[in-house]
């Protein structure tokens, strides 16, 4: 089984996780830095959801950092698999559940439910860009999953950028990793963003 890193900072600091598989790209060290430096103030007992989660690996290392909960949503059965062998690794097993279904189902459906979310992480296979845009504008629904402020990342290929507003989303700063395009938001109040016309 191939190496998916290991956890930056935190109660797993050090513990290297496990990749499903050849086919995955787990966030590279100096990525998954950027984005939780950035992320770390707002994640103390945060509600976090990560979609298309992969190795699990941004989920723990949020948990590892503080956040109260986490759940993680991966469409492949082997891969979620994986994911619950990383969690038991990193010792956060208790705080987070691993759904196997698809992003975009699972914000259509249960996100409700399981939220009101603070922080997102959404790093889905870069070629699938119709599936990112689809679960920013889950995500940034007036009805959504979010709480008020909620924080939310988007990778992406640095020629398919993500869009810098997707409903109540809004860009505030993005960071370049070679190809790598991180994009973050926030969630804005509806009270400050007009309904779209003819609405």
């Amino acid at each position: 089984m191939s190496d998916a890193g290991r956890v930056i900072a935190g109660s797993a600091r050090g513990v290297r996780l496990a990749a499903p598989g050849a086919g995955t790209r787990p966030l590279t060290d100096r990525v998954k830095q950027a984005i939780f430096g950035s992320l770390e103030p707002a994640l103390v007992e945060a509600a976090v959801l990560d979609l298309c989660a992969g190795s699990g690996g941004a989920a723990i290392e949020a948990l590892s950092r503080g956040a109260s909960r986490a759940v993680l949503v991966e469409r492949d059965a082997g891969t979620c698999r994986v994911i619950g062998e990383n969690l038991r690794r990193a010792g956060v097993a208790d705080r987070a559940r691993v759904v196997r279904a698809d992003a975009l189902a699972y914000l259509r459906g249960p996100a409700e439910a399981d939220g009101p979310f603070d922080v997102v992480i959404l790093d889905p296979p870069y070629a699938e860009v119709e599936l990112r845009e689809g679960c920013l504008r889950e995500l940034g629904a007036r009805d959504g999953p979010l709480g008020p402020g909620a924080l939310v990342v988007a990778t992406g290929f640095g020629k398919l950028p993500p869009p810098t507003t997707a409903g109540l989303l809004r860009s505030t700063r993005e960071r370049r990793f070679g190809e790598t395009l991180v994009v973050f938001y926030r969630r804005a109040a509806p009270e400050d963003v007009p309904p779209p016309s003819g609405a």
